[in-house]
């Protein structure tokens, strides 16, 4: 249904376990994207369905706490688990997209961003293709 991505797409969407996950190659340093990625400030910037973020931290740690305007409608978030290069959440409590940056062997200046959406939201993979497109030209273009 989902399959690899077509050659003007460079996204992928594979399935994983109970998750997809959405992929897109970044040309950047892993560190760089994984803490761009991790930055609440910065959501609003890629992310087509985050309108405002309010939180107390700036880059996500486990138990971060805040809400985001998802929709016109704020709705509160708690990062459930992070590390460098990974984290999950919820929002309104419930478990929502996880995100991570994986590393290539020998690489230091590209990297794979995956956002991994539950099977049951399926229907959202579209919005993070283009969320993965927004956050690649953001990331590319700073480096």
């Amino acid at each position: 249904m989902f399959g690899n991505a077509g050659p003007r797409d460079r996204s992928t969407v594979v399935r994983d376990g109970t998750t997809l996950a959405v992929g897109r190659e970044v040309a950047a340093p892993p560190e760089s994207t994984a803490r761009a990625l991790r930055d609440t400030r910065r959501w609003p910037e890629w992310s087509p369905s985050v309108g405002g973020v309010e939180s107390a931290d700036r880059y996500v740690e486990t138990g971060t706490t805040g809400r985001v305007r998802i929709a016109g409608v704020w709705v509160p978030f708690r990062v459930t688990a992070a590390t460098r290069l990974r984290w999950d959440w919820r929002v309104a409590g419930v478990p929502a997209t996880g995100h991570r940056v994986d590393r290539y062997t020998g690489r230091s200046d590209r990297c794979r961003v995956v956002v991994e959406v539950p099977l049951v939201a399926a229907a959202y993979v579209p919005v993070c293709r283009r969320a993965l497109d927004r956050f690649a030209a953001l990331v590319e273009g700073e480096g």
